[in-house]
């Protein structure tokens, strides 16, 4: 069967598929989604594997642990006796693993680099860097165990939507470009296991404009390519401070003797333009999620964190991305 075939996978109430893409605008905490995400598609005793890209150890920042390896290794366990793996790909280390299971060329790889040459093949074709990171996160994805997957879910924090439509889509280009040989059939096979049922891109943005436009874009661009676009999450949304209308000075005023506190006329004015400046706030935001409303796809928020993105913070978010219908 091939992959395009096969039917999806429920890998977590709310996110069928078994690869899960995160991306966002930098700046939206898409790593710490995808974490998240992880976390809590390993809950009830399945596995996960948490995957990045990008040579920036985000992943072990957020865990506060070593440097990931190009290996998988144990990140941390999960409710209910789940596990979750990360890794960290290495394009450079996946190009030695690619030359020796295709090429047997393990010793001359390992010379290769010595000479610099793997950083001049993936500079004079840079689409090739991006074909061995996906490469080893279909990998992974397809992999079995026995009779069933290795992984019950992927999750891969993957680039900024400024890039992901070239990212995943430089399989697809490599594939035009290699006629024949095993960058051809991994190039094709990357490409179908990504456009699949198995696969999901989400995306990850703030009530703000910049990256509400930018998801926009992004899912318009997924969409036209192909891609099975899966949520949109709205990270780090702030509880409402007021409910209804703006308040008055008068009424402001009224409320602070009330309360016993001063209430000079300084003060008001301060807190008359604070409450204004929220119920414009208040208003921006409900203009943006209708207009992410409009995009048609599952929308899920996220609080923000007054704590910042800790083990706490990262079981409350693995809870509330569980719990998305």
């Amino acid at each position: 069967m091939r992959v395009s075939e096969r039917p999806a996978d429920q890998s977590g109430a709310g996110w069928p598929g078994r690869l899960h893409v995160v991306t966002g605008k930098g700046g939206t905490g898409k790593t710490s989604v995808a974490a998240a995400l992880a976390l809590g598609l390993a809950a009830g005793g399945r596995r996960t594997l948490l995957v990045e890209v990008e040579g920036r150890q985000g992943i072990a920042q957020l865990f506060d642990t070593e440097p990931l390896p190009y290996a998988e290794r144990h990140l941390t366990a999960a409710p209910g006796g789940g596990e979750v793996r990360a890794l960290a790909v290495d394009a450079e280390t996946a190009l030695l693993e690619y030359l020796d299971m295709f090429y047997k060329l393990g010793g001359a790889g390992r010379a290769l680099r010595k000479l610099g040459a793997i950083d001049f093949a993936t500079t004079i074709a840079p689409g090739l860097r991006d074909v061995l990171l996906t490469g080893k996160v279909k990998e992974a994805t397809t992999r079995t165990d026995g009779q069933r997957p290795a992984y019950d879910a992927v999750v891969l924090d993957a680039p900024p939507t400024g890039r992901i439509g070239r990212f995943l889509n430089v399989t697809a280009e490599t594939a035009r470009l290699a006629k024949v040989g095993p960058i051809k059939t991994q190039s094709e096979g990357v490409a179908a296991l990504l456009r699949s049922t198995v696969t999901r891109v989400h995306v990850v943005t703030l009530l703000e404009e910049m990256p509400v436009q930018e998801t926009v874009d992004s899912i318009a661009e997924l969409t036209a390519l192909g891609f099975p676009v899966g949520r949109v999450i709205v990270n780090a949304v702030r509880a409402p401070l007021l409910a209804g209308r703006a308040v008055s000075q008068a009424e402001l005023r009224r409320g602070l003797l009330a309360a016993g506190l001063p209430a000079e006329k300084e003060v008001v004015a301060r807190l008359h333009d604070e409450a204004r400046e929220q119920v414009v706030r208040r208003e921006l935001e409900d203009s943006l999620r209708a207009e992410l409303g409009e995009l048609g796809r599952p929308l899920t928020e996220l609080p923000l964190l007054p704590d910042g993105v800790d083990r706490a913070g990262l079981e409350t978010l693995a809870a509330q991305l569980v719990r998305a219908d």
